[in-house]
């Protein structure tokens, strides 16, 4: 027999991982200031662009000397150009410990067919960054998106390595201190955390990978939209505003307009404040119920921004298809849109936390939650 669900629903019900829930102060009436219609090379186009790079360089305190790029095709295509373009010049290391950063060890491994040792571990786990060769270039995501495990900070990273470290941070910019002094090549989409458009993705450069751009040629060719030289000299037009490609310059008005209430609620200190916020009513909603817990096994990993949460009851018959019922059953009733794992993730579920999403919201959802296993239970 049907239990009575909670009265009270989440007022934004949007906890996709991507693309995000938007600001909570958005509307589109606050993108009326897009030059649509006019070039991205004229002077108002330039403007916006140089003004979503530097506002980003002042929210997230990147130095001065590091290099920040608008480039195509999201996260995805910041880290292929990062890929292609860097390395080859020394021995690889690629870190892995789920889908995505999987997906980057397929890229190098066997279609750039670098030298490279692979170092993995199951979802809900993390790779030793102590047992990794910072002497070889080292690629790594900073928070797994789709198993909700981060790196707790760049401790283990070392100031004298020799080898270039790429981080793909696309669900840990703006809402974990990355330690940029680590980091030489840095990657994010404004689809995420900042809850913006998708399709646009970030490059940050240190001084350190600049200078291998500027002496390293790769072995295979690069198409153009990879290219972030010429002549054996960095096309710094890339990281002034003058984009390799056309960009949509809604997209970047609505990331402007993120970029603004960030800096409103406290700037990084704030954005970071809130996901925390967020991420602890269901780590404690977890530690109430026996019924469900967070996928990563150590308290210092657990994401803030993608929690990722799994069933652990013994009378759950099919670990996957009860996962999948309470999502539907969430979705149907307007409790929760799109928080079922990622495919290749273990059953569970998939929470963004982010700063665009209120503590409210998820208080609110946890009640669901646990009104929908229930009911799963007894449907099954």
């Amino acid at each position: 027999m049907a239990t009575k669900h909670p009265q009270a629903r989440p007022a934004n019900p949007r906890f996709s991982s991507g693309p995000c829930a938007k600001i909570p102060t958005y509307s589109l009436d606050l993108l009326a200031d897009a030059p649509l219609g006019r070039s991205h090379r004229a002077a108002v186009g330039k403007a916006k662009l140089k003004a979503a790079i530097e506002t980003t360089r002042d929210v997230l305190g990147i130095p001065a000397d590091y290099k920040i790029g608008i480039v195509p095709a999201s996260d995805t295509g910041a880290v292929e150009m990062a890929m292609w373009s860097l390395l080859g010049a020394r021995k690889a290391t690629m870190v892995a410990w789920e889908s995505f950063g999987s997906g980057w060890v397929t890229d190098v491994v066997k279609q750039l067919k670098i030298d490279a040792d692979v170092k993995t571990a199951d979802y809900g786990q993390i790779v030793d960054f102590a047992d990794v060769d910072f002497n070889t270039d080292v690629v790594f995501t900073w928070n797994g998106t789709t198993s909700g495990v981060r790196v707790p900070n760049g401790d283990k990273i070392p100031a004298d390595r020799e080898g270039l470290t790429i981080c793909d941070a696309t669900s840990a910019a703006f809402a974990m201190d990355l330690p940029w002094d680590k980091l030489d090549v840095t990657t994010f989409s404004w689809q995420k955390v900042m809850g913006g458009e998708a399709a646009h993705g970030m490059i940050i450069l240190s001084p350190r990978a600049v200078e291998r751009l500027e002496s390293y040629t790769p072995a295979w060719p690069l198409p153009k939209i990879f290219r972030m030289t010429k002549g054996g000299k960095l096309i710094d037009g890339i990281f002034t505003g003058a984009t390799i490609n056309t960009p949509s310059m809604l997209a970047v008005e609505d990331y402007l307009v993120a970029l603004e209430w960030a800096q409103k609620v406290g700037g990084l200190k704030g954005l970071i404040e809130r996901s925390t916020a967020n991420a602890k009513v269901l780590w404690d909603f977890c530690d109430r119920h026996d019924w469900i817990a967070n996928l990563a096994e150590d308290e210092a990993t657990r994401s803030n921004t993608s929690v990722c949460l799994k069933f652990t009851d013994d009378r759950i018959k099919d670990g996957a298809a009860f996962a999948k019922a309470v999502a539907k059953k969430l979705e149907d009733y307007n409790a929760a849109y799109d928080i079922g794992a990622y495919r290749d993730a273990p059953a569970g579920l998939r929470v963004w936390c982010g700063a665009t999403v209120e503590a409210s919201d998820i208080e609110a959802l946890t009640l669901w939650l646990k009104w929908a296993f229930e009911e799963c239970i007894a449907d099954q």
